[in-house]
């Protein structure tokens, strides 16, 4: 272990002390860290679940539930960094750990269907945005929906408009009642638990099999799917896939797993206020019939 030097290394939000230990030492953190994220992530599920009449509560829970999600596939995509690169990249990865919007991002994630790696960044840009424009024709400007829906759950506070008006959030019950399903990165998580993934064993396996390939850019599904099948079928050689392991399982790490993240930057994207304008102009002029003839 590091030993602290400030008093400023005391305490949470300590991850990146990652980067200070060696490769199975960062195994070893990881492997011990797993089960407790699990854990606190089932727990907070659990009790969302139980609250079938407060939806507004239910859906706080589930949402704290899903950034400890987050913070396990975060985890699981250090693991899947070759070690070659691991030293460049964990430092990145751990700043994601401890933000909301990467957090967030990297639970919807799961399920996109990029055609390669490439387009994923894609995709996650248009989600990292800080604000967009919304309405029929993109009339209003908001901020990141991501937190927007977040914060507007959690928080009353006083809002302003693009023309500075002030009002404030109410944060109200869900019109729907909440719906007791697991999220889709959750089911995740659970089957590589069940498949023995998150043993220390297991993670070593993790880490030699997605060690093969470098996601960087053209790398696409076929690849994911291919580790995926070589990482499943060396767990089960050792003995490690566990008897909770289901076959249902299998369509959720093959199908919905997504490509590793360790290289996509999920830095928020400020955009500038005279850009949304534009874009609303051009909006507005194209609903009308007029183009720019610069085009």
């Amino acid at each position: 272990m590091v030993e602290a030097k400030k008093p400023n290394d005391i305490g949470m939000k300590r991850g990146r002390v990652l980067t200070n230990l060696s490769q199975p030492g960062q195994l070893d953190i990881i492997g011990e860290g797993l089960p407790v994220l699990m854990k606190s992530a089932g727990d907070l599920l659990a009790a969302a679940q139980s609250l079938n009449e407060h939806h507004r509560a239910a859906a706080i829970l589930e949402g704290q539930a899903m950034e400890e999600v987050g913070k396990i596939l975060i985890l699981v995509d250090i693991v899947r960094c070759p070690p070659k690169l691991r030293p460049s990249r964990i430092g990145k990865l751990m700043t994601w750990f401890y933000d909301h919007l990467a957090r967030l991002i990297y639970v919807d994630a799961q399920g996109w269907k990029p055609i390669n790696f490439n387009q994923l960044q894609e995709y996650v840009d248009d989600r990292r945005r800080s604000h967009y424009l919304e309405g029929a024709v993109g009339e209003y400007i908001m901020p990141n929906w991501e937190i927007l829906l977040r914060e507007s759950t959690l928080y009353a506070d006083i809002v302003t408009t693009e023309d500075g008006k002030p009002y404030w959030n109410e944060p109200a019950d869900w019109a729907i009642p909440y719906q007791n399903l697991d999220p889709l990165a959750w089911r995740i998580c659970t089957a590589l638990r069940n498949m023995g993934a998150f043993t220390r064993e297991g993670l070593d396996i993790m880490s030699s099999v997605w060690s093969q390939v470098d996601f960087a850019s053209d790398q696409h599904w076929r690849d994911s799917a291919m580790l995926t099948e070589k990482m499943l079928k060396s767990l089960q050689k050792v003995g490690l896939v566990t008897e909770a392991a289901k076959q249902e399982q299998l369509g959720d790490l093959y199908n919905n797993w997504q490509l590793p993240m360790y290289r996509i930057n999920f830095k928020r994207i400020i955009v500038p206020l005279a850009d949304l304008k534009d874009e609303r102009d051009a909006n507005y002029r194209s609903e009308l019939g007029y183009y720019d003839d610069r085009d």
